[in-house]
C-alpha cells in the first residue's frame, strides 16, 4: 500500500492511497485538457506525476511524519524523458515542475534543470508497476505549427495537471474549503439577465439609436465562427455592453465556457465590473486584479458572512467562473510564468472569449510575445479573442512583420461611425511655454489641461492655482483621493461653476468627466484620443469642442518622444486634417510599431521558447517577461478613517492579504530615494517592519498630494 496524503492522528484507512491519488489526477486532468482535445496526454500527466512518491523514502517520510525533503517529482519526468520522443519531452516538463514550476531544458546556474532533475531522480523502484504500461503516447492535437505553439502546448498541459493536483489534494486534505468551491450560474442565465437589462435602455435621440445600430450589428456577427476579431467603436458608443453581449451569444451559439475580459488599469477594471455585478446573478464575475476589496462582495453573501469573498478568492486561483474580469499585466504574465499558481488558470482560457478592452495598451516591447500567445489560443485552443477599442492598433499581417492573421470586424462602418460620433476637433498650437500653457488655463471657464508628467503636472497647477475651480490631479495622490477630487470635479461641471483641471495621462484612463475643453501635450495620438475623449462627451456642445495639443517650449521628456513623433507625423500628412479617424490612427500605429520594430520581443523571450529540438526554457522567459517593471516602492497614506483602521490592523493580524489589497485605495507608488528622504525626515513609520506608512502628513498636500523634502531629486519625472 502507497499512500499519497497522510492526516495527522488520524488512522491509515483515512489516509489518500496513491493510487486513488492518481486515478482522481488523472481523470480531472484529462477532462481539463479534453477542452482542447488533449484528454489522453491529461491522464497520462496525472498517472505519472506522483509515481516518484512510491520510493521507500517518501513513504517513510509520509507514515512516520519526518520533516524530510524527499524529492518525488524526478521520477516520473526521468520515466518520460528518457522515452527519447518529443511527447515524452513536454510530459516530462509538467511533471517535473508540478510543485515549484517548470524549469528550463538545461542547468541556467539554479541547479533547477530537466536535464538535472532527471539526471538526479531515482529509477522507479522495482516491484512498482510502470504507469505507463508500455502504451504509446498520444499525438499532438493540432497540425503542424511554428515551434512556439509546442512550448506553448506544454504550458497548457502543465496547467491542467497543477489544478487538478491542487484540487484533488485539497478536497482530500480541506473537505470543507474544496465544498465552497463553485463554478457560477450558466451562460444562459447571464444572457437572459444581459437582455432583460438592455431592453431597458432607451433608443430616442442620435445617440442612443447609434448605439442601437452597433449593438444589433454586433450581435448579428455572433454566428460567426470562433476566430480573431476587432470592436473598434467610438468613444460613448456603449462598447462595454456590445462587446458583452456579442461574447454571451458567440459562446451560446458555439458552446464556448466562458468570457474574460482583460484591461490594462484596475480603475476600468472596477467601473466595467460594477456594470456586470448590477446586471449578473451573485457568483456570476470574479475580479482578479491586486486592488479587490472583498467587502464589496458582502451583498451575495447569502451562504454566511464571508462565504462570498472565499468563493471569489478560489476562483481567482483558476478561474473557473462565467465572467473574468482582469489586467493586461495578471493575463499575459500568466502566460508566460513557469509557476503552478500563476499557471492553473491557462487551461480554463481553452474554448473562451477573451475581450481585451483599450487593445492598444499592449505593451510594445513584449508585443510579439503577447500576439503569439493570442494566435495560440485562436488557431489551437477554440477560442475568439475580440480586440476592443476607440483606437483600433495595426496588429495585422499586412502593417506589421510579427501581426496576426486577418481578423473580422464585428461593428459598422468604423469610419461611419466616427464622423457620426464625432464630437471634437485637434488644433495643432504649435510650440508653448509652461507659461504660456497657463494662461491658456487662464483663459478658459472649464477646461481639463493634461501633461505628461507629474513634475510639469505640479509646476503647471502651481502656476494657476489661485484660479476660480483649479484642481490637480496626479499619481502622488492617493487613488481614494483621487477618487474624492473626481466626485468634485464632475459636481462642479454639472453646476456650470469654474473648473480648471490640471492632470496627468492618468485621467485618460477611463474615467468618466467631460469638459468644453481639453489642452494636451504632444503624446502618442492614441493617448490624444483618449483625452479627446474627456471633451464633449455625450454631445453636450452641438459644435465641434476644440483639443488643443501644444508641444512643450521645454521639450518633450525622453519616454515620449517617440509616440510624439510619430504624432506630429500622422499630423502633417495627409491624414492630418482628420487625425482622428480610424486611417490616422492605424497610420500611427504602423509608424509607431515600424520604428520598434526590431524591439517588440526586446528580451528575446519567445526565442528561449522555440528551439526545435525541445530545449525550452520556461523558468528564464518567466523571468524575463515582466509587463511593469518598477523599482518603485508603496507608502500607505492614512487618508481619512477607514485608512488609519486598516494601518491598526496591519500590526495584529497574522494573513494581511485582505487589508493589503484594501490599502491599495490609499497608497502612492514612490522611488527609493524618496521614500529615504521622507524617512530621513522622520515622516514614515514601518509597520511590522515591512509596510512604509506615511506619519507626519504635512507631507501630504490636499491640492498635490505626496510632496518630499527638497533635497529628494524627482526621478519620478516621467511616471504619470
Amino acid at each position: 500500500m502507497y499512500y499519497a496524503h497522510t492526516l495527522l492522528g488520524e488512522e491509515k484507512d483515512k489516509w489518500q492511497t496513491l493510487e486513488e491519488h492518481l486515478n482522481n489526477v488523472a481523470a480531472l486532468a484529462a477532462d481539463f485538457a479534453g477542452a482542447f482535445h488533449a484528454a489522453q496526454w491529461g491522464e497520462i500527466a496525472g498517472r505519472v506525476h506522483d509515481i516518484g512518491k512510491t520510493r521507500p523514502a517518501f513513504q517513510r517520510k509520509l507514515i512516520e511524519n519526518l520533516p524530510t525533503r524527499e524529492d518525488h517529482k524526478g521520477v516520473g519526468a526521468r520515466l518520460l524523458k528518457e522515452l527519447n520522443n518529443p511527447p515524452g519531452q513536454i510530459l516530462a516538463y509538467c511533471v517535473a515542475g508540478h510543485h515549484k514550476g517548470l524549469p528550463d531544458a538545461s542547468d541556467q546556474g539554479n541547479g533547477k534543470s530537466l536535464e538535472r532533475i532527471c539526471r538526479d531522480a531515482d529509477p522507479l523502484p522495482e516491484g512498482v508497476l510502470n504507469p505507463l504500461n508500455g502504451e504509446s503516447l498520444p499525438n499532438f492535437p493540432f497540425g503542424p505549427r511554428p515551434v512556439f505553439h509546442y512550448s506553448f502546448f506544454t504550458r497548457m498541459l502543465f496547467s491542467a495537471l497543477v489544478d487538478a493536483d491542487f484540487l484533488d489534494t485539497e478536497r482530500f486534505m480541506d473537505s470543507e474549503r474544496s465544498g465552497w468551491r463553485l463554478s457560477g450560474p450558466p451562460l444562459t442565465v447571464l444572457s437572459a439577465a444581459l437582455n432583460e437589462r438592455l431592453s431597458q435602455f432607451s433608443s430616442k435621440g442620435k445617440i442612443n439609436t447609434l448605439r442601437a445600430e452597433i449593438l444589433a450589428h454586433s450581435r448579428a456577427n455572433a454566428e460567426r465562427d470562433p476566430g480573431l476579431f476587432t470592436l473598434t467603436v467610438p468613444t460613448g458608443g456603449g462598447k462595454t455592453l456590445t462587446s458583452m453581449a456579442f461574447a454571451l451569444d458567440h459562446a451560446l451559439k458555439h458552446g464556448l465556457r466562458r468570457i474574460v475580459y482583460v484591461v490594462p488599469y484596475t480603475s476600468i477594471i472596477e467601473q466595467n465590473a460594477q456594470v456586470f455585478r448590477d446586471i449578473f446573478p451573485a457568483g456570476s464575475v470574479v475580479e482578479h486584479h491586486s486592488t479587490f476589496n472583498e467587502d464589496r462582495l458582502d451583498i451575495e453573501d447569502s451562504g454566511g458572512k464571508g462565504l462570498a469573498a472565499k468563493r471569489h478568492r478560489l476562483a481567482c486561483e483558476n478561474w473557473d467562473a462565467p465572467v473574468v474580469i482582469t489586467t493586461s499585466v495578471q493575463f499575459f504574465e500568466s502566460f508566460y510564468s513557469n509557476k503552478p499558481s500563476k499557471c492553473r488558470k491557462l487551461h480554463n482560457l481553452a474554448k473562451s472569449v477573451i475581450i481585451l478592452d483599450e487593445a492598444q495598451m499592449l505593451p510594445a516591447k513584449y508585443l510579439d510575445p503577447c500576439l503569439r500567445a493570442l494566435e495560440a489560443l485562436v488557431s489551437d485552443y477554440g477560442s475568439s479573442v475580440v480586440l476592443c477599442t476607440a483606437t483600433q492598433p495595426a496588429l495585422d499581417k499586412n502593417d506589421l512583420s510579427c501581426g496576426l492573421e486577418s481578423s473580422f470586424e464585428i461593428a459598422p462602418d468604423p469610419l461611419r461611425m466616427h464622423n457620426e460620433f464625432r464630437r471634437t476637433r485637434l488644433q495643432h498650437v504649435g510650440e508653448k511655454s509652461l507659461m504660456d500653457v497657463a494662461d491658456m488655463v487662464r483663459g478658459c471657464e472649464q477646461v481639463l489641461s493634461i501633461v505628461n508628467t507629474r513634475k510639469r503636472a505640479s509646476e503647471l497647477f502651481d502656476m494657476v492655482k489661485d484660479e476660480d475651480g483649479a484642481c490637480h490631479l496626479s499619481a502622488l495622490m492617493c487613488p481614494a483621493h483621487r477618487s474624492k477630487v473626481l466626485d468634485g470635479i464632475r459636481a462642479t461641471l454639472r453646476s456650470g461653476s469654474p473648473c480648471r483641471l490640471v492632470s496627468t495621462q492618468l485621467i485618460e484612463a477611463g474615467v468618466d468627466v467631460s469638459f468644453p475643453e481639453v489642452l494636451r501635450e504632444i503624446a502618442g495620438l492614441d493617448s490624444i484620443i483618449q483625452a479627446a475623449g474627456r471633451c464633449n462627451r455625450e454631445g453636450e456642445n452641438k459644435a465641434l469642442a476644440l483639443v488643443r495639443v501644444f508641444s512643450p517650449q521645454e521639450g518633450v521628456v525622453r519616454a515620449f518622444a517617440k509616440s510624439a513623433g510619430s504624432t506630429e507625423s500622422v499630423l502633417r500628412s495627409k491624414y492630418g486634417e482628420d487625425p482622428f479617424s480610424p486611417a490616422a490612427i492605424r497610420e500611427y500605429f504602423r509608424e509607431t510599431y515600424w520604428l520598434e520594430n526590431d524591439k517588440l520581443d526586446r528580451k528575446n523571450i519567445l526565442k528561449k521558447l522555440s528551439d526545435p529540438s525541445g530545449n525550452w526554457f520556461f523558468a528564464e522567459a518567466s523571468r524575463r517577461f515582466r509587463i511593469i517593471e518598477s523599482d518603485m516602492v508603496p507608502v500607505i497614506i492614512p487618508y481619512g478613517e477607514r485608512a488609519e483602521q486598516l494601518v491598526d490592523s496591519l500590526r495584529y493580524v497574522e494573513h494581511p492579504g485582505g487589508i493589503l489589497r484594501e490599502l491599495q485605495q490609499y497608497t502612492v507608488q514612490v522611488y527609493a530615494n524618496q521614500l529615504q528622504a521622507l524617512d530621513d525626515a522622520g515622516a514614515i513609520e514601518l509597520v511590522e517592519d515591512a509596510y512604509p506608512v506615511l506619519r507626519e502628513m504635512s507631507f501630504y498636500d490636499e491640492r498635490f498630494g505626496l510632496t518630499f523634502p527638497e533635497e529628494a531629486s524627482d526621478s519620478s519625472a516621467f511616471v504619470f
